[in-house]
């Protein structure tokens, strides 16, 4: 009589567990870099399940702005409350890997990082503004790594007796 009663307690919570969590959908094209992404979280320990558990979707998209001149290749998406619900990436930036995974990386550093805005127009690292050498940083990628996570708003509000700051990490040109 008690194994029934167990059974069923155990079917009532998984059931109840399941239908709080929510299920994010992540395109499978940009899993293995989430989880490159969330392994440098964990080594800088940096909490992201929370956040991730927030988000309906990080995916590969076709509708945000292009242009000769300039194009969105990534972005977070709002809801009407204004709360990030999705990680978008523009499917152009699956042309070349390298590019891609910049910026993804870009995109999960303002949603997980909290970076809630870029740190320069155009100097050169992830979290530019704009990008004129995705190969410079593609080919300076443990650095500019070194620089996404350590200079992060996360990071230096998890180890605040640092003494850098973003500004100071990022000066900009004269």
């Amino acid at each position: 009589m008690k194994r029934p009663l167990f059974l069923l307690c155990v079917l009532v919570f998984a059931y109840g567990f399941n239908a709080s969590a929510q299920e994010v959908h992540i395109d499978g094209r940009l899993q293995p870099l989430l989880i490159e992404f969330f392994a440098l979280c964990k080594s800088h320990n940096i909490e992201y399940q929370e956040k991730l558990d927030q988000l309906e979707t990080i995916d590969i998209v076709n509708d945000l702005h292009t242009e000769d001149e300039s194009a969105t290749l990534g972005m977070l998406r709002r809801d009407a409350n204004g709360t990030v619900k999705n990680i978008a990436i523009h499917w152009m930036a699956m042309l070349d890997p390298q590019i891609l995974k910049i910026i993804a990386f870009h995109e999960f550093g303002h949603y997980f990082l909290e970076y809630n805005t870029h740190v320069c127009n155009d100097c050169g690292i992830i979290m530019s503004v704009v990008n004129s050498s995705y190969f410079d940083i593609a080919n300076d990628w443990e650095n500019q790594v070194k620089i996404l996570f350590e200079q992060s708003p996360v990071f230096l509000k998890n180890n605040e007796g640092s003494n850098s700051t973003i500004a100071e990490s990022y000066p900009l040109p004269d």
